[in-house]
C-alpha cells in the first residue's frame, strides 16, 4: 500500500467509527493510535513522530482561549435557572399576545435575547418549552408550529454571540473571537427576521394556526406590563454589552479591553447578580450549574484530545494534501468549494455534534479555504449557520429530543390535556430547517451579511505614497560641498579618466 492511499482509508474509517455510536472522543483516539502504529510499521514516518503526542496534549490543555468555554457555560447555566426566561416569556407573551402569532413572536425574541446571554441550547429549549408550550396549546396554536418555533428559537443560541461554537471556530481557524462575534451578528439578526416573516406569513394565510390571545387572558396592562418587560430586557442588555463589548465583540467597537476568558469571568459575575435580583441565587442552583459546566467542559476536552490524536496522524500521512487536492479542484472555484463543503457539513450534522464537527472537520477545511482566498471569519460564521441545523435534523436533532421529553413531562403532570405526537415534532421542524438553509444560501451569496460589521481593512494606494527626506540629507542642486555636488564631481572625473585610457589604447 502507498502512503497517498492511506489518507482516504483513514477518512473512511473516521466516518465508520462515528456511525458505530461509541463515544466519539475515544473512537477518534483509538483510530488515530492504530493508524499511527500502522504507519510506523509501513515506514511512512519514524516512531519519534508519535513522541510529539504528549506535547500536543499539553498544548491543548494550556490553551488560554479554550478556558473561556467553562466560564460562558457556567454563566449560561446560572441564567437558565434564575427565572429570567420565565419572566421574559410571560411579559413578552402578554405584550404580543393579542396579535395573531404573538406568542410565536415572543418566543422568537426571547430566544434571541436568551441566546445572547446564555449560549446553551439544551437549557434554553427546555425552559421555553416548559413555559410556552402549555400556553400555546391552551390558546389553539397549531402543534407543528408550536414545537417548531420552540426548537428553532432555542437552536439560534449556537449562532448568537457569545456562542461556544464561535469560540471554538475562532480557535480552530486562528482568528480573533471578537471578530468572529462581530461577523455573527448580521446572520443572527437575519435569522430572527426570517423566523418572524414566516410567522407573519402564516398568520395571514392560516390565521387559525396562530390565533391571538383573548384580552381577558391578559393579567397585566399599561405601565405594569411594560415595566415587567423592561426589568427583563435592560439587565440582559447591560450584561450583553459588558461581556461582548469588553472583548470587542459588538459592531462599532474597535478595541478590546478584556480577553475572552476575562469577559467570560465577568459574565459569570453578572449572571450571579441577575440570579440574586430574581431571588434565585441559592446553593443548589450554583451546585447544579457547576456540575453541568464540569460535564460539558470535560466532554469538550476529551473530544479535542481525541481529534488531535487523529489529526496529527492524518497530517503525518499527508492527509492535508489529499483534502486540499480534492477540494481545490472542484468545479466553480470558491463558490463550488463553499457549496460542496456546506452540503457535506449539513449531512454530517445528522450524526455529529457541533463540537465534534468543529474539532474534526474544520482543521481539514480551514487551510484549504485560506489558500483559496476565502475570508476565514466569513467561512467560520457560514459553517456556524449551517451547524445550527444539527440540532433540528429529524430524527436525530437534540432539540427535538428535548422537546419530546418535555412534552411527555407536561402531559404526565396534566399541564397539557393531550399528548404531543412525535410526528408533529418532526414534521414541525422541517420548515424551520429550510429557513436555516435559506440563511446559509444568503450568507454564501451575500458575504456582506457577515463582513459589514467587521473592521474595515485599511487600503493603501501605493501610487500616492510620498517619502520625505530629512532636511539635513536633502540634495542642494549639485552645489559644491554638498553630497549631490560631490557625487556629480566624482562622476565627471571618472568619465574623464575612462576617455584618457581609451585614447592611450588607440
Amino acid at each position: 500500500m502507498q502512503m497517498e492511499n492511506f489518507a482516504p482509508i483513514m477518512f473512511a474509517g473516521l466516518v465508520l467509527v462515528m456511525l458505530i455510536g461509541f463515544p466519539v472522543a475515544f473512537s477518534l483516539a483509538a483510530l488515530g493510535l492504530f493508524s499511527g502504529f500502522f504507519a510506523i510499521e509501513m515506514g511512512w514516518f519514524p516512531a519519534e513522530f508519535m513522541a510529539n503526542l504528549p506535547l500536543n496534549m499539553f498544548g491543548i490543555l494550556s490553551n488560554d482561549l479554550l478556558l473561556a468555554i467553562p466560564f460562558f457555560t457556567f454563566m449560561g447555566a446560572i441564567l437558565e435557572k434564575c427565572g429570567l426566561a420565565e419572566d421574559m416569556l410571560d411579559s413578552m407573551g402578554q405584550l404580543f399576545g393579542p396579535v395573531r402569532g404573538g406568542l410565536g413572536y415572543s418566543v422568537i425574541i426571547v430566544g434571541f435575547i436568551l441566546g445572547a446571554i446564555t449560549g446553551t441550547v439544551a437549557g434554553q429549549v427546555i425552559a421555553m418549552a416548559l413555559i410556552s408550550l402549555p400556553v400555546m396549546i391552551r390558546y389553539g396554536y397549531n402543534m407543528r408550529y408550536a414545537t417548531g418555533v420552540l426548537a428553532a428559537s432555542g437552536t439560534i443560541t449556537q449562532l448568537v454571540p457569545p456562542s461556544l461554537v464561535l469560540i471554538v471556530m475562532a480557535d480552530q481557524l486562528g482568528r480573533s473571537v471578537g471578530d468572529m462575534y462581530k461577523g455573527a451578528w448580521g446572520p443572527s439578526i437575519l435569522q430572527i427576521l426570517i423566523f418572524a416573516l414566516y410567522t407573519f406569513g402564516l398568520s395571514m394565510v392560516k390565521p387559525h394556526h396562530v390565533p391571538g390571545v383573548p384580552k381577558e387572558a391578559r393579567t397585566l396592562n399599561g405601565w405594569a406590563l411594560w415595566s415587567k418587560c423592561l426589568r427583563g430586557i435592560i439587565p440582559s442588555a447591560i450584561l450583553i454589552f459588558a461581556v461582548l463589548g469588553s472583548m470587542g465583540g459588538l459592531p462599532g467597537l474597535n478595541t478590546a479591553i478584556a480577553t475572552p476568558t476575562e469577559a467570560g469571568a465577568m459574565g459569570v459575575v453578572g449572571a450571579l447578580i441577575l440570579a440574586a435580583m430574581h431571588k434565585r441565587l441559592t446553593r443548589p442552583l450554583v451546585w447544579d450549574a457547576m456540575v453541568g459546566t464540569m460535564r460539558l467542559t470535560a466532554m469538550v476536552v476529551f473530544i479535542l484530545i481525541g481529534s488531535r490524536v487523529f489529526s496529527m496522524v492524518f497530517q503525518g500521512v499527508d492527509g492535508a494534501k489529499w483534502v486540499e487536492h480534492m477540494l481545490s479542484h472542484l468545479p466553480g472555484g470558491q463558490l463550488g468549494f463553499l457549496i460542496a463543503v456546506n452540503v457535506f457539513v449539513f449531512f454530517l450534522a445528522f450524526f455529529l455534534d457541533f463540537f465534534e464537527i468543529a474539532f474534526i472537520i474544520i482543521p481539514m477545511l480551514g487551510p484549504v479555504a485560506d489558500k483559496m482566498g476565502i475570508d476565514l471569519i466569513w467561512f467560520g460564521v457560514l459553517l456556524c449557520v449551517n451547524m445550527q441545523t444539527s440540532f433540528m435534523h429529524p430524527p436525530f436533532g437534540f432539540a427535538l429530543f428535548y422537546l419530546r421529553g418535555i412534552a411527555d413531562t407536561l402531559y404526565k403532570e396534566k399541564r397539557i390535556d393531550k399528548p404531543v405526537k412525535s410526528s408533529d415534532i418532526y414534521m414541525g421542524s422541517i420548515p424551520w430547517v429550510i429557513m436555516q438553509l435559506i440563511l446559509v444560501v444568503i450568507v454564501i451569496f451575500v458575504p456582506q451579511s457577515v463582513t459589514m460589521f467587521l473592521d474595515k481593512a485599511e487600503v493603501v494606494d501605493l501610487d500616492k505614497v510620498q517619502i520625505e527626506m530629512p532636511a539635513d540629507l536633502a540634495p542642494d542642486d549639485g552645489a559644491p560641498g554638498t553630497a549631490a555636488g560631490e557625487d556629480a564631481n566624482s562622476s565627471d572625473a571618472e568619465q574623464k579618466r575612462m576617455d584618457d585610457l581609451f585614447k592611450d589604447n588607440k
